[in-house]
């Protein structure tokens, strides 16, 4: 019905408009020549405007749609089939958002589409098949973890020579959804946290899972994971600051898949102003957090990279920053909280109750060493993970600095270890079972 080039983050994309018979609209977004082609990476993507557009946590859609356009990108020759009609797997809009009343629950979400009636799996592929023979493409590569889309298309005549995951990593919201695809749908699982953890014998590779341990969310304030990575002898950073990078790439990965699995990952501004972060997910395929800032006094700079565009900031602040600051960055789209001042700066229970009040269940803190030591000290931590790197540099800065403890046995225990390895790195995970 139309074609038109488009471009996008990922390249331009030759997109085709196809009416089908139920007047739904296909949408073929083809990169490179790929007619008479035989491998072609295809992507049946289904209608998700919560996942796609709105960027619900509740699902992977968009995290997948996002992932198979780069893919396709980078092989700079495919085809991404977007087909309307298919929301909540065929049920509609309004239905898919009923059965997420009743997985609130405590259906999984094939239970909720049969409680009210519904298939479980409503979606046929007969038209995305016949978008894809109008192209012309002699057999394709298909990007899926849904055995059924494989099924649905070779049904519908289209040779399907081989089958590539499209994984993600999950929410802590969306965990619960993928794993009942994967244990009653066959789907593949997710990827980015599903972790093993060391037993006995060799030490087992890691992906990334249970270092979220059981999320347990207070009413007045989120469920906080406190993680960070030091050396052998407990240094966060040299004696002049360096922090990049004592992790290895594998650790940081796992990093990055906690912060997919968060509803936010929270730092203080002397962070930023050392290094300067994007705590954004670049590593794995999942969604960026709500970046948080604790700044007392609003020294953040207006350069920072997490005033970027890249995912959304919140900046906790408090009546000593200036008026004038606070308007600035509203003004830039970054939300500012004030919250009462304590003696070393911004009142830490008064910032999580003001985050749990605007929805966060799930905060990663990732540093620096004086808000570490604060959220130990103050005993608002859940859960700790901590990378240990094979090195050793003597003076420099303390992951966890004084406490005030002056008995061992006021000490902060630490229960339900598990241990990792990640090349070089080992990983180790405990929850916190009393602070002081």
């Amino acid at each position: 019905m139309a074609r038109v080039p488009m471009p996008t983050p990922w390249g331009v994309f030759d997109v085709r408009a196809f009416e089908s018979p139920t007047d739904h609209v296909y949408l073929a977004m083809v990169r490179g020549n790929v007619e008479h082609k035989d491998g072609v990476l295809v992507r049946l993507h289904s209608e998700c405007l919560t996942g796609d557009a709105l960027g619900s946590l509740r699902c992977d859609c968009g995290a997948q749609l996002r992932l198979a356009m780069r893919r396709i990108a980078a092989e700079d020759c495919g085809v991404l089939v977007y087909a309307t009609g298919h929301e909540g797997r065929g049920v509609g809009l309004i239905n898919k958002l009923r059965t997420y009343v009743e997985q609130d629950k405590g259906h999984d979400t094939l239970d909720a589409n049969l409680r009210l009636g519904l298939p479980v799996d409503g979606r046929t592929y007969d038209n995305a098949a016949a978008v894809l023979s109008a192209l012309d493409l002699r057999s394709v590569r298909l990007l899926t973890n849904n055995p059924r889309k494989v099924d649905g298309m070779r049904r519908a005549g289209i040779d399907v020579v081989a089958v590539e995951p499209l994984p993600t990593a999950p929410h802590a919201r969306n965990l619960g959804y993928l794993r009942t695809k994967e244990r009653r749908m066959d789907h593949v699982g997710p990827t980015g946290l599903a972790v093993t953890p060391w037993e006995s014998g060799p030490l087992p590779a890691v992906d990334g899972s249970a270092l979220l341990g059981e999320v347990r969310a207070a009413e007045d304030r989120p469920y906080v994971v406190l993680k960070f990575a030091q050396t052998l002898d407990g240094r966060i950073a040299t004696s002049t600051g360096d922090a990049k990078w004592i992790s290895g790439e594998a650790e940081r990965r796992i990093s990055h898949a906690l912060r997919a699995a968060c509803d936010a990952v929270l730092v203080g501004v002397g962070t930023v102003m050392t290094d300067d972060p994007l705590l954004t997910v670049r590593l794995v395929a999942g969604a960026s957090p709500l970046r948080v800032v604790l700044d007392s006094t609003l020294r953040l700079p207006p350069t920072a990279q997490i005033l970027g565009p890249d995912a959304a900031t919140t900046v906790i602040t408090t009546r000593r920053a200036s008026a004038g600051r606070r308007t600035a960055l509203h003004e830039r789209g970054v939300r500012v909280h004030v919250v009462p001042s304590s003696p070393r700066g911004v009142d830490l229970p008064a910032a999580l109750a003001r985050l749990r009040a605007a929805g966060t269940l799930t905060l990663l803190v990732e540093g620096g060493a004086r808000v570490i030591t604060s959220m130990l000290g103050a005993g608002l931590v859940d859960r700790l993970v901590v990378g240990i790197a094979p090195m050793i540099i003597g003076a420099g800065t303390e992951a966890v600095g004084t406490l005030g403890i002056t008995t061992v046995a006021d000490g902060i225990r630490l229960v339900d270890r598990s241990v990792y390895v990640l090349d070089d790195d080992m990983l180790l995970a405990w929850d916190v079972a009393r602070c002081r």
